[in-house]
C-alpha cells in the first residue's frame, strides 16, 4: 500500500497581523521541488494618478473558504508540489504586505504559471475589498460589489 498524496495546499490564512514572506516559503519547503515562485503585493504610495496614503482591506465571511477552494483548484489544474496563500486585512501603511503567494514545482515554468494563476484568480474571485485613502481627502473602495 503506498503513501496517500500529501496535500498540496500548505498554507492559507487570512490575517490581521503583519504577513511574513518566510512563513510562506517555510510552509513549502520540499527537496522534490526544483522551482518556487513568489509573488508579494505590498501596499504602494499611489494609484490613479493620487497619492494614497493608507488603505483599509475588508473580508466577506467566506473569504477563508474561497480562497481555501482557489488554491485546491490551482493544486488541481498545475503540476505543482505546494501552494500557499495569505492575505492581510484591517488597517495598511504604505509598503505593508498586503497579500503572499507561492507556489512550488519540479520545474519553474509549472510554478510561474501556477503562482500567476494563483494571484490573478484570487483577486478576481475572493471576497476581499480594499478601501483607499488619498492625499486629496478622497477614497475609493476596489472591488466591492
Amino acid at each position: 500500500m503506498s503513501d496517500p498524496e500529501p496535500d498540496l495546499v500548505r498554507l492559507v490564512a487570512i490575517r490581521d497581523t503583519p504577513l511574513d514572506v518566510a512563513e510562506v516559503l517555510d510552509a513549502l519547503d520540499d527537496d522534490g521541488a526544483g522551482g518556487l515562485t513568489l509573488f508579494v503585493g505590498r501596499v504602494r504610495d499611489h494609484d490613479g494618478g493620487k497619492g494614497v496614503v493608507g488603505l483599509d482591506y475588508s473580508a466577506h465571511p467566506t473569504a477563508l473558504t474561497r480562497l481555501e477552494d482557489v488554491c485546491r483548484r490551482v493544486a488541481d489544474e498545475h503540476d505543482v508540489r505546494g501552494v500557499a496563500a495569505v492575505h492581510r486585512v484591517g488597517a495598511l501603511r504604505i509598503g505593508d504586505l498586503a497579500v503572499v503567494v507561492a507556489t512550488t514545482a519540479a520545474h519553474r515554468g509549472d510554478a510561474f504559471a501556477a503562482s500567476r494563476a494563483l494571484i490573478d484568480t484570487l483577486k478576481a474571485e475572493v471576497p476581499i475589498w480594499k478601501h483607499q485613502l488619498f492625499d486629496d481627502e478622497t477614497e475609493e473602495w476596489v472591488g466591492a460589489p
